[in-house]
């Protein structure tokens, strides 16, 4: 099955209520905790910009306000979710693990398309009986800014300039083709990522409740504060008001 074809059918399923039951027969309820979700990727030419919302959802109940959607793996990674939070946080603790576990080793942090690969493998391990989660990983080592998409038995391929994941993802891409060029920094990037995921809360019932941003370059990981994003909104919302 192609790799998009799989992340459809996948997603579809999961907000399927009777799919629910299939993969955990107690649930009778069909209340798996999802992140929805809005979560997306620039790749710039000094760095990385990830973007996500906060909501998760438990069917159509919401079920946090506050969901984290991007982890920090190490000072260098980072990895965005989405799908079944469950899953999602066992892969971040399993992965966390092994990156220290390499630190320790071999007395150097290990390489973002290593954590990349290492994170295909667990996947494709568990290939018949899968974590139920749409993964975006990326940072930025000596070889530059990398980014990493994975669907849930593993398939990984590179992202060149943009990517998102999660029911939002229509909405985001539009926003992010629409203003992505080649040689992009992380200064043009940081508002277009927060307007792609701005747009996605407006349309997509599976995000919202505010938008995160982060962003990793030679200096590491760091997370934009609130009053950072909401001056940022505040600048597209009058570019918007203009044109209407």
């Amino acid at each position: 099955m192609l790799f998009n074809d799989y992340n459809d059918q996948m997603m579809n399923n999961l907000f399927k209520k009777e799919s629910f039951n299939n993969i955990y027969d107690k649930n009778k309820n069909g209340n798996v905790l999802l992140t929805g979700t809005t979560t997306l990727s620039i790749r710039c030419k000094d760095g990385v910009v990830f973007g996500t919302d906060r909501r998760a959802t438990a069917g159509y109940y919401v079920a946090s306000k506050h969901a984290k959607k991007t982890h920090k793996i190490n000072q260098s990674a980072a990895m965005t979710i989405a799908g079944v939070v469950a899953d999602a946080q066992a892969l971040i603790d399993i992965l966390r693990i092994e990156c220290n576990l390499y630190n320790l080793k071999h007395e150097h942090p290990i390489s973002v398309l290593a954590t990349a690969r290492l994170l295909s493998n667990i996947l494709f391990e568990r290939r018949w009986f899968p974590y139920y989660t749409q993964l975006l990983i990326g940072g930025y080592d000596n070889t530059g800014a990398r980014v990493f998409s994975m669907d849930p038995v593993g398939s990984l391929i590179e992202e060149k300039t943009i990517s998102a994941t999660g029911s939002g993802t229509t909405y985001a891409i539009a926003v992010l083709e629409d203003g992505y060029h080649e040689g992009i920094t992380i200064k043009e990037a940081i508002p277009m990522a927060i307007h792609a995921v701005r747009t996605s809360i407006e349309r997509d019932i599976g995000s919202g409740n505010g938008i995160d941003i982060t962003v990793i370059d030679k200096n590491g990981y760091n997370e934009l504060s609130n009053p950072e994003i909401e001056k940022e909104l505040e600048k597209i919302g009058k570019k918007i008001k203009s044109f209407t």
